[in-house]
């Protein structure tokens, strides 16, 4: 604001002609159920007189719990509506972030954590927020000593929920908690990754022994989820010099998660007679991997007709794997590639949104390098293009788009 406008400010006079005692009553009643106006106040004085320690931290543990007031009512009904709007997310995680960011630079007081902390919990607890990442980083950031994380963990543990019960037993044994750690973790022995949990941590404390024996159990007993049970026996049996069991771990990882990149990660570790035994076993496998991961592989075993047999089974565009296939078969299948492309086109004749009008000039340019490039047939083009554009004469928006992409759309002649 001006300062002229300031000193004519009639609130100003007023300001000025009132005892300090009045103003401090003044300030305390707006600031009380106005969080952003508390904040303010806290931010404006940090910067204009000069703080004890004790009180800077105090200053920045009321501006963090104003700043949680101003976003708990939209939280709150994130959490009573199971999420909500995008912009309504945006603005609680973006005011969360804020939070943890003074939380991880700023002294700040016990209490003011301590409280912070009591009021995540809800939240943690319900679960149903859809900010359940924010809010464990947020609870994290409360810890500023062994002290605070030992008593989160205790909060967590006290909920008696999996997902706080795996959080709280990760921080005891980030405490160093042997006993608390693995009070938890063996009581949930269920899925591969929850034996490799309890194996990394005996390896990690040198009883190797008992780490090989947990990750044998977990290769008989876990339900799923066994990629870094046998990453680990894998690394240990090539330790150990034994290629064989090292191979045969290696080939389930991949056959676990079947793509380009690990069929050729695994290609290049064995040698010309070991592939000659595997890869007759992975291309059995190849139909339990994405239809993409497939193409992608049948194109580069140079197997053609597989890649287009399975190219002509899925829908146009449904990854770029496929359309980068499709580019390169066109010379080989130039009709059937040419199929493909016109099943992208949709009803070109129905009305769409022109972001739609802007998707099929993609494809129809794809068409035409097709026909001129490929199959060298013009007058094909021709013809069809002319129909595509006469069809759709009363469309200024799709004529638009397609005359941006398409060489010589508006000098094509209508069929």
């Amino acid at each position: 604001m001006d300062k002229n406008k300031i000193e004519l400010d009639p609130l100003v006079e007023l300001l000025e002609a009132t005892k300090p005692e009045l103003l401090i009553k003044l300030i305390t009643e707006l600031a009380l159920y106005r969080p952003d106006v508390r904040r303010e106040c806290f931010d404006y004085l940090k910067k204009h007189i000069t703080l004890t320690t004790a009180q800077k931290s105090r200053s920045e543990g009321e501006i963090i719990l104003a700043l949680w007031c101003e976003l708990y009512s939209d939280l709150e009904d994130l959490d009573e509506r199971g999420g909500g709007d995008d912009d309504t997310e945006d603005d609680v995680a973006e005011r969360m972030l804020e939070i943890q960011k003074i939380l991880e630079e700023s002294e700040i007081d016990e209490e003011a954590r301590r409280e912070l902390l009591d009021e995540v919990l809800p939240f943690i607890e319900s679960g149903n927020a859809g900010m359940d990442d924010l809010l464990y980083e947020l609870a994290y950031a409360t810890c500023c000593s062994d002290e605070d994380w030992r008593n989160l963990a205790l909060e967590l543990e006290a909920l008696n929920r999996d997902w706080p019960t795996d959080h709280a037993r990760r921080i005891y044994r980030k405490l160093g908690d042997r006993e608390k750690y693995l009070e938890l973790q063996l009581k949930k022995l269920k899925y591969g990754a929850d034996y490799h949990d309890l194996v990394t941590f005996y390896w990690d404390e040198g009883s190797r022994k008992e780490a090989l024996l947990v990750a044998e159990e977990g290769m008989k007993r876990a339900e799923g989820r066994l990629d870094q049970l046998r990453t680990f026996l894998a690394d240990r049996a090539l330790e150990g010099g034994n290629r064989e069991q090292y191979l045969a771990l290696q080939f389930e990882l991949v056959c676990d998660q079947l793509t380009l990149e690990t069929y050729n990660t695994f290609k290049k570790i064995c040698t010309p007679e070991e592939w000659a035994h595997f890869e007759p076993k992975i291309v059995e496998r190849l139909n339990t991997s994405w239809l993409s991961e497939r193409l992608r592989i049948r194109m580069e075993r140079e197997e053609y007709d597989e890649a287009l047999a399975i190219l002509l089974k899925g829908k146009y565009g449904d990854s770029s794997a496929e359309l980068e296939a499709a580019k390169k078969l066109e010379q080989r299948f130039p009709e059937q590639i040419l199929t493909y492309y016109l099943s992208g086109l949709g009803n070109h004749n129905s009305n769409a949104q022109r972001k739609e009008y802007t998707r099929q000039a993609a494809v129809m340019v794809k068409v035409r390098s097709l026909l001129l490039d490929v199959i060298k047939d013009e007058a094909r083009w021709n013809v069809f293009a002319g129909k595509v554009k006469g069809d759709n004469l009363s469309k200024p928006a799709f004529q638009e788009e397609f005359g941006r992409v398409i060489a010589g759309w508006r000098e094509l002649v209508l069929a």
